[in-house]
C-alpha cells in the first residue's frame, strides 16, 4: 500500500471538523474530517488522531487505486480578471 503523511489542522468548533493534508509523494490531498468529541462535548485529540489515521487508510487506497492521483496542470490561457 502506498505510505502516507498526515497533518492535522486546527479544530473548528463550529464544522466540528479539523481540515488534514495527506501526502503521499508527489500527491497532496486535503479534505475534513469529523473530529472526535468527548463526553462533555470538548475536542478530542487522541481520538480525532485516531479517526485521521483511519481516514489516511482509505485515501492511501484511493492513491493505490489511480482514484486520487496528482491534479493534470492547467493548459491553455488563463481566464482574463
Amino acid at each position: 500500500m502506498t505510505d502516507i503523511t498526515t497533518k492535522i489542522g486546527k479544530y473548528d468548533p463550529e464544522t466540528r471538523s479539523v481540515p488534514v493534508t495527506f501526502t503521499s509523494g508527489e500527491i497532496v490531498h486535503k479534505r475534513s474530517v469529523n473530529a472526535v468529541l468527548k463526553n462533555d462535548g470538548s475536542y478530542d485529540s487522541a481520538g480525532t488522531k485516531a479517526r485521521v489515521e483511519d481516514v489516511a487508510s482509505g485515501v492511501a487506497h484511493k492513491i493505490a487505486a489511480g482514484v486520487i492521483t496528482v491534479p493534470e496542470p492547467l493548459s491553455g490561457p488563463l481566464p482574463s480578471e
